[in-house]
């Protein structure tokens, strides 16, 4: 599994996701919206700290710098 998050990109994903978590369990969303927060800020939770997006493979996406084979 190549990496195709960059770094900037990476810290966007993590920062979103533990803030969409936190409020999740901190009750400041509540319903369906919180159902969300946890799904999405999962999502960015997992591709951060993996750094791989499979939509990105999908689109043909790379914002890594690190080089391709």
């Amino acid at each position: 599994m190549t990496k195709n998050v960059g770094g900037v990109e990476q810290g966007i994903r993590l920062v979103i996701g533990i803030a969409l978590l936190t409020m999740g369990f901190l009750h400041v969303v509540t319903g369906t919206m919180a159902i969300v927060a946890y799904v999405v800020g999962s999502v960015a939770l997992i591709t951060g700290l993996f750094r791989f997006c499979p939509a990105w493979t999908i689109f043909g996406m790379n914002t890594s710098s690190v080089a391709r084979k």
